[in-house]
């Protein structure tokens, strides 16, 4: 069988099929229309009907998006997608499709992709951190992503900076999402451009502190230790609390190599018992393994549906 991976962006949507070994073998763009959640609606499910004619085989559906799907009533929330917020898309688009199709956010899709047959194969329990824009996390367990009872599991980002203190973190931060000193806040690429912009008051993007760094810029070395520091604390955190076998690491960040040096030792400080034994590693798909993470969801579905 084949398997549809739909990757759903503010400006893009990408599709993707995939054959039982991981090949893609078509892949297509599409410009998202945000005008209207109608408009929307309908170019999705001709993106899905038109992908699905291209090959007379059975056929999986999973679809990555910003923003997840209410576990009680079935509607997207928190998506940049604002015409999406609010409505049952599984439901709208089931009942025009019938593929079966499974629904999730772009940092479970990442982590399972990495699972299936990226960076951590085969592993038996792996977190996958996305250091981007924001800060995304999911978990899988024996091949399985969990949801969790709220739908939020891996939402680590929320959760406040471990060990604040204004001494060494600087001023307390307001997140987007009305809590105080989340970790998104400081370690995501807009927050390493935050804590830069307060010791400065310069404006620059991560990859122009980056640069910076290496050129042995001293404000640039502080902001750089000390984003290490508090990432070092966040990745202790997912160790201490779920300990699992590999933690992945994505987004714009995970591509600067510095990132990774002596990293268990680094985290290790702020394991309980002192030592870390996990297994740390950079995304093999980089930005694919959104949408391929969301083709291997979909057949996952698949499989549980038929063998019910």
């Amino acid at each position: 069988m084949l398997s549809i991976g739909i990757d759903i962006g503010g400006t893009k949507i990408e599709v993707i099929i995939i054959d039982e070994c991981g090949n893609v073998i078509h892949k297509e763009r599409f410009k998202t229309i945000k005008s209207s959640y109608d408009n929307f609606l309908n170019l999705l499910i001709k993106i899905i009907k038109d992908t699905a004619s291209l090959y007379n085989e059975e056929m999986s559906l999973g679809i990555c998006l910003p923003g997840n799907c209410d576990i009680q009533t079935g509607k997207i929330r928190n998506s940049n997608i604002l015409v999406i917020n609010g409505r049952v898309l599984l439901s709208d688009l089931e009942s025009h499709v019938s593929i079966p199709i499974s629904i999730s956010n772009d940092a479970n899709c990442f982590v399972l992709s990495e699972q299936v047959d990226g960076s951590a194969s085969n592993c038996q329990s792996v977190f996958g951190v996305i250091l981007g824009t924001g800060c995304g996390g999911g978990y899988v367990v024996h091949g399985k992503l969990l949801n969790g009872i709220n739908a939020c599991a891996g939402e680590w980002g929320h959760n406040p900076l471990p060990s604040y203190s204004l001494d060494v973190d600087g001023e307390s931060t307001t997140c987007y999402c009305g809590r105080i000193n989340c970790i998104e806040s400081f370690i995501s690429g807009t927050g390493l451009e935050r804590q830069y912009l307060s010791r400065t008051g310069e404006h620059l993007t991560s990859h122009e502190i980056i640069e910076l760094m290496r050129g042995n810029d001293p404000d640039s070395l502080m902001t750089w230790d000390l984003y290490k520091n508090q990432l070092h604390r966040c990745l202790a955190s997912i160790v201490n609390m779920l300990d699992p076998e590999t933690i992945v690491l994505g987004g714009g960040l995970s591509n600067v190599p510095e990132i990774m040096l002596n990293i268990n030792q680094c985290v290790g400080q702020y394991v309980f018992g002192g030592v870390c034994n996990t297994h740390f590693v950079t995304a093999k798909h980089g930005d694919s393994s959104g949408i391929r993470g969301a083709a291997w969801m979909g057949r996952q579905l698949y499989k549980q549906k038929r063998t019910r």
